[in-house]
């Protein structure tokens, strides 16, 4: 499965002026729930996902939102249930009844992961219940194998997107207005020039 002509024939890689997630700045931008809107495409990556993953969880959980189709239709794959965790306060938590048992051996499924910052807060949410982080995976890997996760990680597409801090952007210093993408909505703003 080609995942970066799937994301292209999707509309789903997306060019301007970004900040991510991460906080880092980007001029591409991964729309994973573009591809992940057709439940073909996502049943598919879950399936090469839970392969790719070569583990046998009791569990899969995911961040929301990004996390929630693609951690899924891994779960699926696996045939094991699928929980998901939100930020409340800022602080990624369990909510909605989702108990872990300890020992539980759980697998972290992110769409894309580039400084694997959420993937290791869901680590600690799993950790604290008593639960054995096994492995992580996404769809993208956009730390270009950079990322380390203290886990087996694996990912479909390791994608070439660079990323700077802000007062290293050269869109920044460029003077050009930034969108803030994904679940939170697409903002533009203008980010005052760095140094």
């Amino acid at each position: 499965m080609n995942i970066e002509k799937l994301f292209l024939e999707n509309g789903a890689l997306l060019k301007g002026h970004f900040l991510l997630s991460s906080g880092l700045h980007s001029d591409r931008y991964l729309q994973c729930a573009l591809v992940l809107a057709h439940p073909s495409h996502a049943g598919a990556l879950g399936q090469a996902l839970a392969a790719r993953l070569n583990v046998k969880p009791d569990l899969v959980v995911s961040p929301a939102m990004g996390g929630l189709m693609i951690g899924h239709e891994t779960a699926r794959a696996l045939g094991v249930r699928h929980y998901f965790t939100e930020r409340v306060d800022g602080t990624m938590t369990l909510r909605r009844g989702f108990a872990l048992k300890p020992g539980e051996r759980v697998v972290v499924v992110e769409d894309v992961v580039t400084t694997g910052k959420s993937t290791k807060e869901v680590f600690e949410v799993l950790r604290a219940a008593g639960a054995q982080v096994a492995a992580a995976g996404s769809i993208v890997d956009r730390s270009e194998g950079r990322s380390d996760l203290g886990v087996p990680y694996a990912a479909l597409w390791t994608a070439s997107a660079p990323s700077w801090k802000p007062e290293d952007c050269p869109l920044c210093k460029a003077g050009a207005a930034f969108v803030k993408p994904g679940s939170r909505g697409l903002k533009s703003r203008k980010e005052p020039k760095h140094g």
